[in-house]
Order: C-alpha cells, then sequence, then structure tokens
C-alpha cells in the first residue's frame, strides 16, 4: 500500500476496533480496577491485582496493559517486572471515592445504551429504537428498557447526577438566574401530571427525547403554566447549523434514534419550537463544552 492507503487502512482500523475500546472501558470499570488502584498506596502489579479482584492473571495482565495504552494506567517498569497505577483521568472520573466519578453513566451506557446500538441498522431502516430487539420491551415505552428494574432505573438516575457534576457548573453559570425566585427542574410524566407554578423552568437534556410535535406540545404546556416574566432554560448538545458536526453530537443523534424518538438539534430548531409555543427574548449561550444553554422568556 502507498502512503496515503496506509493512512486509510490506520483509520479503517480505528474505526473497526472502537467497540474493542469501549469495552476495554466497561470490562475494568465492572471489575474495580481503578478502584483497587486508588485504594493501593502503591502501583500494583498484575498478579496481586488479579488476585484482589478475584481474576485471571492472563486475562488481567492483558486488560492492564490495554488500559495502559488507552492512557487510562500508567505503568512503571523500574526495578524490573510491570506496576500499574492510575493516571489521573481514571482518578478523577472512573474510582468510587471521586466526587466527579462517572461510573454509574458508565455502568448504564455498557448495560443498556450498549445494547441497543448493536441495532443501529435496524435502527436506520425502521426510524425507531430498538428496545424490543435488545431487551423484549415496547418500544413505545420510551424509557421501559431503563426502568426494567430498579437497580437500572437508580443507575439510570445516578449516572445523569454524575454528569452535571462535571458540566452543571458551566451550564448553570451561562446565564444570570438570580431574576428567577422559584425554579422547577422538569421530571416526572410532564406531558399528563399537572406542572408545579414556577418562574424558571429547566429542561435539562429532556427535549431531544421527542419528536418536534411531542417537544411543542410540552413547551406549550409550560407556557401556558409559566408565571408572566418566568421562562424556560433548555440544556442540550447542540447540532451545527449545516449539522456537519461536532461529532459527539451526531452520535448523540444516533443514539436518540437506537434509544428513543428523538434527536439533536440546531440552535435554529430550537429557537422554532420554543418561539411556537410563544416565548420570546432567546438567548444562546455556548459554554465550550457538550452541553449549551438557551434561554427565552414568557
Amino acid at each position: 500500500m502507498d502512503s496515503a492507503e496506509d493512512g486509510a487502512f490506520h483509520l479503517l482500523n480505528q474505526h473497526c476496533n472502537g467497540f474493542m475500546v469501549s469495552q476495554v472501558l466497561f470490562a475494568a470499570c465492572e471489575l474495580g480496577v481503578f478502584d483497587i488502584l486508588a485504594e493501593a498506596p502503591e502501583p500494583l502489579g498484575s498478579a496481586v491485582v488479579a488476585t484482589r479482584l478475584g481474576t485471571s492473571h492472563r486475562g488481567t495482565e492483558l486488560l492492564l496493559d490495554a488500559c495502559v495504552s488507552l492512557e487510562l494506567l500508567t505503568l512503571d517498569t523500574r526495578g524490573g517486572g510491570a506496576r500499574y497505577g492510575n493516571t489521573e483521568l481514571s482518578r478523577t472520573f472512573l474510582t468510587r471515592t471521586s466526587p466527579k466519578s462517572q461510573l454509574n453513566m458508565l455502568f448504564y451506557l455498557a448495560t443498556t445504551t450498549y445494547q441497543c446500538w448493536a441495532h443501529l441498522a435496524n435502527a436506520v431502516r425502521e426510524g425507531k429504537n430498538q428496545y424490543t430487539k435488545a431487551f423484549g420491551v415496547h418500544s413505545e415505552g420510551l424509557f421501559s428498557a431503563i426502568y426494567r428494574s430498579e437497580t437500572e432505573c437508580q443507575q439510570f438516575m445516578l449516572g445523569l447526577q454524575e454528569v452535571w457534576s462535571v458540566h452543571g457548573g458551566a451550564v448553570m453559570a451561562a446565564f444570570d438566574l438570580s431574576t428567577f425566585p422559584v425554579i422547577c427542574d422538569l421530571g416526572g410524566d410532564f406531558f399528563k401530571d399537572p406542572l408545579p407554578e414556577a418562574d424558571l423552568y429547566i429542561l435539562a437534556r429532556v427535549l431531544h427525547d421527542w419528536t418536534d410535535e411531542k417537544c411543542s406540545h410540552l413547551l406549550a404546556r409550560i407556557h401556558h403554566t409559566c408565571k408572566p416574566g418566568g421562562g424556560i432554560l433548555v440544556v442540550e448538545s447542540l447540532l451545527d447549523e449545516d449539522r456537519r458536526g461536532p461529532l459527539t453530537t451526531q452520535l448523540y443523534s444516533l443514539n436518540m434514534l437506537v434509544q428513543t424518538e428523538g434527536r439533536e438539534r440546531t440552535a435554529a430548531e430550537y429557537y422554532a419550537l420554543v418561539s411556537l409555543a410563544g416565548f420570546q427574548d432567546f438567548q444562546l449561550k455556548k459554554t465550550g463544552q457538550i452541553y449549551d444553554v438557551i434561554l427565552a422568556r414568557k
């Protein structure tokens, strides 16, 4: 192969092996690799890690070496042998005791989201979520797979809290919200249940779950209940106006296909939705992170 083909084939291999990378991360989290290393006063050899985890020596060594290459672990070979420790990434996001731990969200991705993505091609064919094929539950019940057990439900809720432990600061600092005395973080069955009266309604990663029609219905309900001068705070991952990126948001939109009935949207599309519901003074703040913030008033 020439150099161009070499580069193309390397990129192809990276894409093909992406699911293996995810599974290395998921397996290391499930087994407790990062917690074991966090508890140790110094880096540990693979045999010690295997003994403490109750796993095979061969399998543990292979997993630890892959984690080193993925920059999830450090490797110390001084004095002969190999000893492993946590990186700043794993200490911060992959240990149970860290205030910014993302473990519950990763467990949710591994046990629910990953299963749905196995049926992505079918989701593209059908244009609907894949809960029936992945879990044998009705696809109409949008969160039926997530709520299929108390453990899964709790894991998902904790995972959402973990996401905001990282992104919440930037989101809540985007606008001065001191003018809103009563703030409602909207959840529950907001399509049917009476909405509590508030000055500001937060819709954090809510609208992307639903069709335009259902979003319009929900926004109209909020506008009807919202106090005069009140508003909504929409937190979502926004597509560029030409829909050519960012890649993370494009992947999230595909995830909405396999798991919900919604999609990620551009700022202009959210402007159309909230304006149709009667909200005005549309303001957008880019946080520089995955999630951006929209404020609109009644």
